[in-house]
């Protein structure tokens, strides 16, 4: 199943298909006794889209077959052990993919001549995902994080590894009493600049908030050398080149949460700000309505908000039942994939945050 959503991966998710490109979303649980209902779900949503292609006359028998064929192999690809809080598929003639999200999702099933990705940007959005550089004198390793995963990623070239050989200058040392330091070495310090210039490249590609972690050696001999450890928190501990996933996530877990708590604050400034201004919007259908016009700079949603809505007389939105005909489940995705295609800042904070905002705030350009 899949987790990462690169800008590439989006762009080629958004592209046209032949008709039909079906998206299958529903919930998941993660834990016990929720998640005993996940497997009938499962089979029943994708019933539900097999019995569309049935009768949806656009689909040519070959068409339909080929689709139903990808339907299957991605429900025999789902792993339940490694539920989250929702699951997408999306299946077209000739593909199929699966998405693990940690974001619930409502339950639907759309055919169209795209896949319906507005989930899946609003759950990669709300885990703020980012990046973590081990170093050592032999081994960078690169990893990415989402939320409380961390798992090493082979983007770039990563790891890099070399061949650790201490040769130092003796008659250096003897001149100037210099103790030997691996990281004062040349050969490890253009090791470093080969890391570094790899790890800008990843950047350019796929910017997310950075982390370096290793001995203080290590940590300034990069900095030293390069330019990601200067715009990158430091963690001041070894070994996680050479480690596990969880080491890593347990060393960046309290920098990480102290970086989102000042983050969030920061957050609650700014839009304190854009009120004295009145440059600020607070609740559903206000934020709709600047959102499809542009207007928001920063858009806050509190975790776990969610709403059901319908359009109403004059384009505003009322609160409207799940089984209402035009009922809009997903309301606050939408809000998010307009503002992030705007270029607002979306940030989500913990629930309570936004006080009298109901939910969802932004702070406006104009």
């Amino acid at each position: 199943m899949e987790h990462e959503l690169s800008p590439s991966i989006l762009t080629e998710l958004r592209r046209p298909r032949l008709y039909p490109a079906v998206s299958v979303l529903t919930p998941m649980h993660r834990r016990e006794p929720d998640n005993a209902q996940d497997p009938v779900r499962l089979r029943n949503v994708v019933a539900e889209a097999k019995k569309q292609l049935e009768t949806d006359p656009q689909v040519t028998r070959e068409r339909r077959n080929d689709v139903v064929r990808q339907l299957d192999q991605a429900l025999a690809e789902v792993d339940l052990t490694y539920a989250e809080d929702g699951l997408v598929i999306f299946a077209a003639p000739g593909e199929h993919q699966v998405w693990s999200l940690s974001r619930s999702v409502p339950e639907r099933v759309v055919l169209s001549d795209t896949f319906l990705t507005r989930n899946l940007v609003s759950a990669q959005t709300a885990e703020r995902p980012f990046w973590v550089l081990s170093v050592s004198a032999d081994r960078v390793t690169l990893w990415s994080g989402a939320g409380d995963r961390v798992t090493e990623d082979h983007t770039g070239g990563f790891p890099l590894t070399r061949k650790l050989v201490e040769n130092f200058d003796a008659e250096r040392q003897m001149q100037i009493g210099d103790a030997p330091s691996t990281f004062r070495d040349q050969g490890t310090r253009q090791f470093l600049r080969e890391a570094d210039s790899a790890m800008s490249a990843v950047l350019r590609e796929h910017p997310r908030p950075l982390y370096v972690t290793g001995e203080p050696a290590a940590l300034s001999a990069l900095e030293e050398v390069g330019s990601v450890a200067k715009c990158a928190a430091h963690v001041q501990r070894g070994g996680l080149a050479h480690g596990t996933p969880e080491a890593v996530r347990r060393a960046i877990r309290p920098v990480h949460d102290e970086e989102t708590r000042s983050g969030t604050a920061a957050v609650a400034r700014e839009l304190e700000a854009a009120r004295g201004r009145k440059e600020y919007a607070a609740g559903v259908d206000e934020i709709w309505q600047t959102a499809r016009e542009g207007r928001i700079r920063l858009l806050a949603v509190e975790e776990n908000y969610r709403v059901t809505v319908r359009d109403s007389v004059g384009g505003h939105l009322v609160p409207a039942d799940t089984e209402e005909p035009g009922a809009r489940e997903d309301i606050v995705d939408e809000i998010v994939e307009q503002c992030l295609e705007t270029g607002a800042d979306v940030r989500f904070v913990p629930d309570g945050t936004l006080g009298d905002a109901q939910g969802i705030a932004g702070a406006l350009r104009y």
